[in-house]
Formats: structure tokens, C-alpha cells, sequence
């Protein structure tokens, strides 16, 4: 069963001050989580998380989380302008983009970021912007099919990420005549997965291609990326993962291929929707009911404040504060005001009566929500607040009609 750690007075005294719809970060369970992935992985000394931070880009989050130990994952410039901004630089930073702008590359370097290249191509394109550091990364795509046991996970040759194999070496080669002297590998094989042989997979596919870097190449692999890629249980009967047996089962496959190899290497993951995913909450008002061939309960959030339903068809669990404990005796579509039918945080969903009024909290958005906003029909992406010790502070304001058209100042609107 899902629960929200705040009742419907305190969402009503928040109103007073922020309207609906926002969303709330709870910050000591996301710290208590960070903790358990960390605890996972405590026995590789060099271990280290890096928070993904397209998953949820706040500089009170990546502050919070970088005062806890964590480096931060990076794709884009201003990405890596916010870690500027936070002093957050060097070996804090992984830089993991594709399709690469140059200007994008020279920040990076400037920050001294880990650079984690996606082809072989970069390489020479990385030494005419920025040039090649002594330590750097490379992103491996095994293609073929992915599995887990019996489950084809999917096809990693139909992604657009990484290098083949013979790039791999390919690449490290040139990278060596370049000056590189200590090599990373970096592997995305699945999003979203709670299953629990996930991350030992990979990390068995990743530690025998650096065992043979080192054989055929001479070159010293210091560390693997297992990337993200550890999910969330969305539904309230889905199972979450078992993280620390998932670091004693990466430790076992450590035990078995990289220590007879005589190799010494640091596990980084770079998780975002496992840290912040389930202690995010979007809360909006039930402002609207229509009964027509269905049962819809319109509220002041769209698909705008959170896609994810409306572009995967994702479920996100709903909970109608102070009727937490009322049987789910009614069946609405729950809508959004934008002028798109998918417009809608559920379908078909069972629910207590909701009245006009309710606030109803959407949960498990706390990473590719606030994020992946956008602003079509002209609508406005909500405030973030974060809440701490029973506190509640604003960490991003609500846009204003201002911010929409800035990018129209030549017109004099204002």
C-alpha cells in the first residue's frame, strides 16, 4: 500500500502560500535511501553514485545529495553549468552525452568532468574541443539480444548509444596514442527494471571485457559504470528491489572475474529515478466533474506538470487526501485542461467519491516529472518545494506568464 508522509491540513496550509498544483520532494527519505544504495556497494572502496540529474535537475536536490557523497551524471550544457554553479567539478562530474556538440565538450573538460564517450568517432572530435584527458570513458553496446535469465530484456543494437566491441578496442588503442592513460566502461542494457539479476549481469558482461582489455591491450580499466536502470514499483502491488542483495550478487560476480584477472576497480551507478522517484509527489485540486459516457474528475495539473501517463501510458498511484482509509467505491478518468485526448493521469481508475475541492496526490514523481515539463497550450510548469524536518521551502517558483514569453522580448509584450 502507498502512503504520503503529509495529511490534508498541511497540503491546505500549503495552498495559502503556493497554490496547486506543486510538487513536494521529501528530502529525508530520499537521504535515507541514498544511504542503503551506498551501504549496498560499501564493500568496493572506490564506489560511488552518480545522481543522474536529468532525472530531477534542482540544485537544492543535487546540493542535497552532492553534501551526501554523490557525484553528479551529466548530458547536456546546462547540466554541467548548474554543477559549475554548485562548485561541483572534477571527479563529481560524469559527462555521459551523444551526439555531442562541441561547446558541450569544452565545459566538460574545463571542468575537469570524467568524459564518457558514446563512439568512436568522438574520439577525434573530443581532441579538437577540449582534447583527450588521461582519464576517460567508454560507453559499450554488446548488441544482439539482452537477457535476464529467460526474459529478452530487449535488443541493445537497436539503441543509438555506444560503441561495438571491436570499437571498444578500436578505441582504447587510439586513446592510448593519444595520451589516455586509466579507461572506464559504461553499459545502459534496461530502464526501469526491478529485477533484481539486472545489475550482476551487466556487471559480469563489463568486468570480462575490461579483463580483456587488460589481456590483449595492456590497458588498465579502473572503474565500470553500471549505469542506471534500477526501477521503481509504481503499482502498490509491484515488489521493489532488494538493493543490498543486488550489491552482495555484484560482489560475487567482482569476486569471480575481476580478482582473478588482477585487476583493482570502482563501481559507479548513476541512478535518478531510484533515488528521488518515490519521494517526489505531485499535488494538484480536483477543480472540475463531468459525467458524460465515463466519469472524469478534471484537476489543475496537466500533462504538462508530468507526462509520463499521457506519453507511456504509465500508471503513477493516486491517493485523495483525508480519504486515505474511504473504500475506492467510484471510477473516474482523471483529467489534466490541455487540449490533447491523453490529457489524463489515469483511466479507468478506482477511487474513493471524489468532491470539487480534494486534493489529490499523484505518487512516484519525483524523478521525469517536474523534468520532462513543457508548456504546450501555453500552460505553466509548477512550483517544487521541498519538505525537511516537517518543514516545507520553495525550491523552484511556479512559472509566470513572464517566463513564457521571455523568449519574445523583441516584441515589447511587457
Amino acid at each position: 500500500m502507498k502512503t504520503v508522509p503529509f495529511t490534508k491540513e498541511f497540503v491546505a496550509d500549503i495552498a495559502k502560500t503556493y497554490p496547486t498544483p506543486f510538487y513536494i520532494y521529501d528530502a529525508d527519505a530520499i537521504r535515507s535511501n541514498l544511504k542503503r544504495l551506498q551501504n549496498a556497494f560499501s564493500w568496493n572502496r572506490g564506489y560511488k553514485e552518480y545522481f543522474a540529474v536529468k532525472a530531477l535537475p534542482n540544485p537544492e536536490i543535487m546540493k542535497l545529495l552532492h553534501g551526501q557523497g554523490c557525484g553528479m551524471d551529466c548530458s547536456s550544457y546546462t547540466e554541467l553549468m548548474l554543477c559549475e554553479a554548485l562548485g561541483i567539478g572534477g571527479g563529481d562530474i560524469m559527462f555521459s552525452s551523444n551526439d555531442t556538440p562541441a561547446e558541450e565538450f569544452v565545459l566538460a573538460r574545463k571542468l575537469r568532468a570524467t568524459v564518457n564517450l558514446d563512439d568512436i568517432t568522438h574520439i577525434d572530435f573530443l581532441k579538437e574541443n577540449g582534447g583527450i584527458p588521461e582519464r576517460i570513458s567508454l560507453r559499450f553496446n554488446p548488441g544482439g539480444e539482452f537477457m535476464l535469465g529467460n526474459t529478452i530484456m530487449g535488443n541493445p543494437g537497436e539503441a543509438k548509444y555506444g560503441f561495438t566491441r571491436e570499437q571498444v578496442f578500436e578505441g582504447v588503442k587510439k586513446l592510448l596514442s593519444y595520451g589516455a592513460k586509466e579507461f572506464g566502461l559504461h553499459a545502459f542494457l534496461a530502464s526501469n527494471t526491478t529485477d533484481e539479476t539486472y545489475y550482476p549481469t551487466l556487471a559480469r558482461k563489463l568486468f570480462r571485457l575490461a579483463a580483456d582489455i587488460k589481456k590483449e591491450l595492456g590497458a588498465t580499466v579502473t572503474f565500470v559504470n553500471l549505469s542506471g536502470g534500477i526501477g521503481i514499483p509504481y503499482q502498490p502491488y509491484e515488489k521493489e528491489a532488494d538493493i543490498a542483495y543486488i550489491g552482495s550478487e555484484v560482489e560475487r560476480v567482482y569476486r569471480e572475474v575481476v580478482i582473478p584477472a588482477g585487476l583493482d576497480i570502482s563501481i559507479y551507478t548513476e541512478l535518478g529515478r531510484y533515488i528521488t522517484g518515490p519521494y517526489g509527489y505531485l499535488v494538484t485540486k480536483a477543480i472540475h466533474e463531468k459525467n458524460t459516457y465515463k466519469h472524469y474528475i478534471g484537476v489543475d495539473a496537466c500533462a504538462c506538470n508530468l507526462m509520463r501517463p499521457a506519453m507511456y501510458g504509465a500508471y503513477h498511484h493516486i491517493t485523495v487526501l483525508g480519504k486515505e482509509n474511504d473504500p475506492a467505491s467510484k471510477i473516474y478518468d482523471v483529467t489534466g485542461s490541455l487540449c490533447e485526448n491523453n490529457d489524463k493521469f489515469a483511466i479507468d481508475r478506482p477511487l474513493p467519491d471524489v468532491e470539487i475541492g480534494d486534493y489529490l496526490v499523484i505518487h512516484d514523481s519525483g524523478a521525469h516529472g517536474h523534468s520532462m515539463g513543457y508548456n504546450y497550450n501555453g500552460k505553466l510548469r509548477c512550483a517544487e518545494l521541498l519538505m525537511e524536518n516537517g518543514q516545507i521551502r520553495m525550491i523552484r517558483r511556479a512559472e509566470k506568464p513572464s517566463d513564457y514569453f521571455a523568449t519574445l522580448d523583441f516584441l515589447n509584450l511587457f
